[in-house]
Formats: C-alpha cells, sequence, structure tokens
C-alpha cells in the first residue's frame, strides 16, 4: 500500500476530506522525523515506536577484494512494532474491521441535509437491491419517502 492508497482508505473510513486526511498525513511524518532527528522517542501505543540509533564507526570489509573500509559513526531512525501491532499480524489478535464511516446528519433543517439524507435512502435501498433483498420494489418505496 502506498501513500495515495493509503489517504483514500483512511478517507473512506472517517469521511473527511482526502485533502484534510494528506495533510495530516503529511504531519505525522513530518513530526515524527523532527522529534527522531533530536534524538526523541516517538511511542504510539498498540502501533510502536520510533526511535534513533547510534552506529559506531568500524572497520569493514568491500566484498570485492577484502580490503579493509573504515565506516564512519552515524544515526539511523529505528521502528520497533507495539504488542497490539505483533499480535494482529501474527494472527494471535484479530484484525481490526474496516467500516465506512456514516454521513454526519446535521440538526438544522436545511436542503443541503435534507438531500444528503434522501441521497442515503437510497444509497441504502441500492445496496440492498444489488444483494437481492428486496429488488426494485424496495428501490421505489425508499424514492417515494
Amino acid at each position: 500500500m502506498n501513500r495515495k492508497q493509503l489517504v483514500d482508505s483512511i478517507q473512506k473510513q472517517t469521511a473527511v476530506a482526502r485533502s484534510d486526511v494528506d495533510k495530516v498525513l503529511g504531519s505525522l511524518i513530518q513530526q515524527t522525523q523532527v522529534a527522531v532527528k533530536k534524538g526523541e522517542r516517538v511511542s504510539l501505543v498498540g502501533f510502536g515506536t520510533f526511535e534513533r540509533r547510534d552506529r559506531k564507526a568500524r572497520t569493514a570489509r568491500n566484498p570485492r577484494t577484502g580490503a579493509p573500509v573504515k565506516v564512519k559513526a552515524t544515526k539511523i531512525p529505528a521502528f520497533r512494532a507495539g504488542q497490539g501491532f505483533k499480535d494482529v499480524v501474527s494472527g494471535r489478535s484479530a484484525a481490526p474491521r474496516l467500516t465506512a464511516a456514516k454521513p454526519a446528519a446535521k440538526a438544522s433543517g436545511s436542503r443541503a441535509s435534507a438531500s444528503r439524507a434522501s441521497g442515503s435512502r437510497v444509497a441504502r435501498a441500492t445496496a440492498t437491491a444489488t444483494r437481492g433483498r428486496g429488488g426494485a420494489t424496495a428501490k421505489a418505496r425508499t424514492r417515494k419517502r
């Protein structure tokens, strides 16, 4: 799954604008990078921990010639999966169910909210008809309301 697919998936599940989801995901990545660069640890409970690890200077070998090569000390990012993440991946725990977000109904009696509500009834009737429960009569009944 790439970033675009992840953003689309989150957008469908949360019913938040795609551009907003993309901004939040981008900010999460940037904030994590800045914190880890400073040497801070970023822990997301149930998901995992991002941290910086320091590698010491060492002598390695060139695989072609076998000659020793000096490698400088460096800092690398590291991710350690949380227990909840490990349990889902290993099958010890059930994977979370991804469900589409329900449209938010507004309390005002505006035409926009009324048209959204009728649109969702049509969508439910269409879904019911395609599953074979009620057929065209259920669709017609829903539209009359």
